[in-house]
């Protein structure tokens, strides 16, 4: 069985938001940098933020052109070091 073919502990959850659930106030966040690549047919955007909480980068994937899907990964700013020397050790792997 592929595992997200399992039925999940939860139950069956919907993508889609609650109707009956309230809705979180929107976080106020200021942009301070927006980079974007483009490699083969993917376009990522890298946004360096920051919000009451503090200051994070969002990197958002789209796939399928303007209306695709959209895809993000969030990581705090005091991960970053880390995450940088990791993808470093990633680069240098794939180079062998």
């Amino acid at each position: 069985m592929i595992s997200n073919e399992r039925p999940s502990p939860y139950g069956f959850r919907s993508h889609k938001p609650d109707p009956t659930s309230p809705l979180r106030p929107k976080v106020e966040e200021d942009v301070l940098k927006i980079e974007v690549i483009q490699i083969e047919r993917k376009t990522f955007t890298l946004t360096l933020k920051e919000n009451d909480r503090g200051r994070f980068l969002r990197i958002t994937e789209q796939v399928g052109g303007a209306y695709g899907r959209r895809n993000n990964l969030i990581i705090p700013s005091t991960g970053l070091e880390e995450f940088r020397r990791i993808l470093g050790e990633m680069v240098e792997a794939a180079r062998k």
